[in-house]
């Protein structure tokens, strides 16, 4: 199910997201004069087509990895004389701006549109008090303790764990002290915090910007009872069953299930041996961990988890916006990602962001798969981000992208002339080695991901 869940949610995201991104290039160009010959979804061997009435041919292709909108252009080809004014290279360098820059505008515009929808939908999020934290942590010289509320990060309100995670995202691979405001336990009083970054997290490849910090959120207690098991996991190959309750690890008492996690972590491919209580006994059962993760990120595996609890309603508020204050909220995420990714890709190219953060279509698929099994809200959201991924990364000044022919357009009309043909020609084919060049890697990461 969970393939199919993949192959559909991909599918869906790439369809959608290409379709509105050609739609603008085809929308404008069609408002300034320009004849379409083709709009094209998809690549390869075409599987449906028609046309319209002004002669415009739609595709639907094989291959669903991107598409195109083929304009009346007198560079790929002869241009009858009475279609002239209906050529690409005859329009104004403002108009074929224009055109150009609409298919990125289109995947900011649409990424607004669902976070819109999912500021009106609302959502349930945790208060984002903190549980415990570690001695000596960056956390613990700041002053921070368990039971407070972080209301604040760097002057940005944050409402739940998410926005707390999203503000310290922004400062990876950084210097210098972030600005908490966080509220005491049972009181209203706020107070001011700084958290002090060395290079914090510079290069990791997957950080975990909360619990670097040595900030443990809040969470129920969850009684360490087994409710499932991985069937090719450690604990089914030890003889463990659902229902067994866990009460010691080569030792040590539990009562958590936090507990067991942070015990098991530590202890990658090794014996431990855990106290079980099944139907009023108790036994001693030897397990062998397996290990999950690589490198410095390995840790031990179980394979079993537990049945979840209610969270307490005072830890829980919900988030919603009318229609009108929805439109402002979509504008603000839409802008707050958007600098996000440009930000990220900066810190990637001078080595404050580790490069193994960049995921390819086989993440991108797995994503969009996990993201529509968990429901429609998450899979709008997954949708937002992908779109204003694209719109960014279109943008960047890179010759066969659209910033690399907005590139050349701008220096057009800064000189009054084009750049030479043999110029632009190089700028293509360097355009072209970075592009493959970041695909290859992204896929390296992919499959080393799996």
């Amino acid at each position: 199910m969970s393939a199919l869940y993949m192959i559909i949610g991909t599918l869906v995201a790439l369809g959608v997201l290409v379709t509105f991104h050609e739609f603008g290039h085809f929308w404008v160009a069609r408002r300034c004069g320009v004849k379409v010959l083709r709009f094209s979804v998809g690549f390869g061997m075409p599987l449906l087509r028609w046309h319209d009435r002004r002669g415009t041919e739609f595709v639907i292709a094989a291959i669903p990895l991107g598409g195109y909108v083929k304009m009346l252009d007198e560079r790929e080809g002869e241009v009858p004389a009475d279609q002239l004014d209906q050529s690409f290279n005859r329009k104004t360098v403002r108009q074929r701006i224009a055109i150009v820059a609409a298919g990125p505008i289109a995947n900011f515009l649409l990424a607004m549109v669902f976070f819109w929808a999912l500021a009106m939908l609302g959502s349930q999020q945790v208060r984002p008090v903190i549980g415990a934290v570690e001695a000596g942590s960056i956390a613990a010289k700041a002053g921070l303790s368990a039971g407070q509320e972080i209301v604040a990060i760097d002057g940005e309100p944050t409402t739940g764990w998410g926005a707390v995670n999203l503000q310290l995202v922004r400062r990876l691979g950084e210097s210098g002290t972030v600005k908490l405001v966080v509220r005491e336990q049972d009181s209203t009083a706020e107070t001011p915090r700084e958290l002090i970054l060395d290079q914090w997290l510079k290069g990791a490849d997957e950080p975990d910007p909360i619990k670097s910090l040595g900030i443990r959120p809040w969470r129920p207690a969850l009684p360490p009872v087994l409710a499932e098991l991985d069937p090719k996991g450690p604990a089914q190959a030890a003889g463990l069953k659902t229902g067994d309750r866990l009460l010691a690890l080569d030792g040590q008492a539990l009562t958590d299930w936090q507990q067991v996690v942070d015990r098991v972590r530590v202890r990658p491919d090794t014996r431990i041996v855990l106290k079980v209580e099944r139907d009023g006994a108790q036994i001693d059962v030897p397990v062998v961990l397996a290990v999950r993760g690589e490198a410095k990120a390995a840790g031990g595996y179980l394979g079993a988890g537990v049945k979840g609890v209610e969270w307490p309603p005072s830890m829980v508020r919900e988030i919603s916006f009318g229609p009108l204050a929805a439109i402002g909220e979509g504008a603000r995420r839409t802008w707050t990602m958007s600098v996000l990714t440009l930000d990220s890709l900066k810190k990637m190219l001078f080595g404050e962001l580790s490069v193994k953060n960049l995921s390819g279509p086989i993440t991108i698929a797995k994503v969009a798969g996990a993201s529509a099994q968990s429901g429609m809200a998450d899979f709008l959201n997954f949708l937002a981000y992908l779109s204003i991924s694209l719109g960014v990364l279109n943008l960047l000044p890179i010759p066969v992208l659209d910033g690399g022919h907005l590139l050349f357009y701008l220096v057009e009309w800064v000189r009054g002339r084009p750049l030479s043909d043999r110029v632009q020609g190089w700028g293509i084919q360097i355009g072209i080695s970075l592009v493959v060049g970041v695909m290859l890697l992204a896929l390296v990461n992919d499959l080393g991901r799996l």
